[in-house]
């Protein structure tokens, strides 16, 4: 945990309030407004934006810490606000005229996004005509813009993976998302149909991950842009992981020091299994958060040194995060297997954190089955898989 953190100080207060509305949020699927105006009033949303446009261009480490505590308040909450963060990272890296359209007016707005290439495009001129059912676009009720994926083709008819940015006037809200786990995500669905998005609203995703995106050197003097846009999209899935985990060993411990054997009134606070379970789980979480303190840490001294990272280097703090969510879900497994049947409720906070869990690994970067071909390919020096992303 970072030593010098004001928006964590400004957050921690707020969390009581975010863990009230936590059940509320599930029945609802969605983020409480309520939640969102917590989080704008401190100006956590604020955190990945530059600072011409009032941002506050905190590091990575700052930003993590904050996400992995909301998360341990309501994880479905975390998920779609971090995003609603990291997407004004990703944006930075746009046009200066795509962010004064975003910005200027309007210096509290956020978007969310869906970015698999489930679009389809027709090339005009000055742009693309994008049509397509977008899934998976967390806090979308909550965004002002949306940031989206699609496949234009070179002369050769190779793929190129690209992303837009379109209003929210452009594109209408499914209210599909029935979800188990991160419920209270709001991911719903995109609709748009035959929506006109402009060249300056438009990025190659490649380009976004070797520096030469339109918007890279727009912030010359800053210690958070010097960086591809990935590695600061997905560190808030990691992040989250390790709150619930800190969360669920708190909870575990709150349920079971009073617990008692229903047939047999034994108390299992105090036995062997649940101790040890509690010391493992403990362990693993602590080695956890230390494995993504140090991946996080190495992140911000690349930016703070203005250099740029390897493949090599990129493919460890990717795969990394991904093996550290893989603990994190292990030790939340070993205390929710000992934490009896009325875990099962749905109205206990531990059967929540367990579904939560579970759905942070599910996340295309956090996919460990991905992340070892990827590292494994990285280590016998051997060209990235195009199909594993």
């Amino acid at each position: 945990m970072t030593t010098n953190n004001p928006m964590l100080d400004k957050l921690r207060p707020i969390l009581p309030l975010i863990a009230a509305n936590a059940a509320q949020a599930e029945r609802d699927r969605k983020v409480p407004e309520e939640n969102i105006k917590l989080l704008k009033g401190i100006g956590m949303h604020r955190m990945f934006q530059p600072k011409k446009y009032g941002g506050l261009e905190m590091s990575l480490p700052q930003f993590t810490d904050c996400v992995a505590a909301l998360a341990g308040a309501c994880g479905g909450t975390a998920w779609a606000f971090s995003l609603l963060c990291t997407h004004s990272h990703q944006l930075a890296m746009f046009t200066q005229q795509l962010q004064d359209e975003m910005w200027l007016s309007d210096p509290d707005a956020t978007a969310s996004s869906s970015i698999a290439p489930f679009g389809r495009i027709e090339e005009a001129e000055g742009g693309v005509y994008l049509s397509g059912e977008m899934g998976w676009s967390s806090g979308c009720d909550h965004a002002d813009w949306a940031i989206v994926g699609f496949n234009r083709f070179n002369e050769a008819g190779d793929k190129i993976y690209s992303f837009g940015v379109i209003p929210r006037k452009d594109y209408e809200i499914r209210d599909d998302w029935y979800a188990v786990g991160m419920s209270s995500s709001g991911s719903k669905t995109l609709v748009i149909n035959n929506v006109f998005i402009p060249e300056h609203r438009i990025e190659v995703a490649k380009d976004m991950m070797e520096g030469r995106s339109k918007g890279y050197g727009l912030y010359p003097d800053s210690d958070i842009f010097y960086t591809p846009y990935r590695p600061y999209f997905a560190c808030g899935f990691a992040a989250i992981s390790l709150g619930v985990a800190e969360r669920m060993l708190v909870a575990f411990k709150e349920k079971t020091k009073n617990r008692v054997r229903a047939y047999t009134g034994a108390n299992v606070g105090t036995a062997t299994p649940a101790l040890m379970r509690l010391a493992e789980s403990t362990h693993e979480v602590a080695a956890a958060r230390a494995f993504l303190e140090k991946t996080w840490e190495e992140h911000a001294e690349f930016g703070r040194q203005h250099r740029y990272p390897t493949r090599a280097e990129l493919a460890f703090w990717r795969t990394n995060q991904a093996f550290a969510v893989k603990m994190c879900i292990s030790a939340v497994d070993r205390l929710f297997s000992a934490a009896g049947a009325t875990s099962w409720m749905t109205n206990n906070e531990i059967q929540r954190l367990f579904r939560d869990s579970h759905m942070t690994g599910a996340h295309a970067y956090t996919d460990y089955d991905i992340c070892a071909q990827i590292l494994g390919r990285e280590l016998m020096g051997l060209e990235p898989d195009p199909t594993m992303v």
